[in-house]
């Protein structure tokens, strides 16, 4: 049976693949810029699904501000251990970046348990608790999004995209609303696979452009 074998030659031909579906069944379809074509054609890589070209929301600013964060070396914080591990995390290091994700944190699972809340809650107090600039990426937990805004906090910029049907939409549409720099999926989708693959797709082009 003939089928491609290198990982490279894979993802190449699906990018490929993606480029002419969306030429072909949306035609009158013009991206912002190179990056956010970059960030939602990974998004459709990484679903199969092409309804992401009118789900995802972008603040105005928000590219630029993710951008600088990341090349100043900030700190990545995630809702989930999948979403961490999604992340390219040998070119986050070479941006001198940090990440954490403290949902199994001993000090979360106290805090969680003594306020009576999520442990994604309890993970987002933690973080604000620590010095330096953030960006935060919620792929999974509504909660976590709704506490960081609660907060009033003003982190660098927040990537919130959490999947499901209690909160999630609410959620995100908070995060619209709210004026921080954000990406926000609008509705029920979303997903820590989402949010790597939006970390990914800007990690991936600023490190061409270095």
């Amino acid at each position: 049976m003939n089928y491609l074998q290198q990982p490279q030659l894979i993802e190449q031909h699906s990018f490929e693949i993606i480029s002419d579906i969306i030429a072909a069944e949306h035609p009158d379809y013009r991206f912002n810029d190179a990056i956010q074509e970059a960030m939602i054609k990974r998004v459709i890589h990484t679903t199969a699904d092409f309804e992401w070209l009118d789900i995802l929301w972008f603040s105005p600013d928000v590219i630029e501000q993710l951008s600088k964060s990341l090349q100043r070396g900030c700190t990545l914080y995630t809702d989930t251990t999948m979403a961490l591990s999604g992340i390219n995390k040998t070119v986050l290091e070479q941006f001198g970046c940090s990440y954490r994700c403290y949902i199994s944190d001993p000090r979360v699972v106290a805090l969680a348990k003594e306020q009576g809340v999520t442990r994604s809650m309890a993970a987002v107090d933690v973080a604000l608790q620590e010095e330096g600039e953030k960006i935060f990426v919620f792929g999974n937990a509504p909660t976590a999004l709704f506490r960081l805004l609660e907060k009033g906090a003003k982190p660098a910029a927040v990537i919130g995209v959490p999947v499901g049907f209690v909160g999630a939409e609410e959620s995100k549409e908070a995060l619209v609303e709210s004026g921080l720099p954000a990406i926000a999926a609008r509705g029920r989708k979303g997903g820590s696979n989402v949010a790597a693959a939006i970390v990914n797709a800007l990690l991936y082009r600023l490190k061409e452009s270095a």
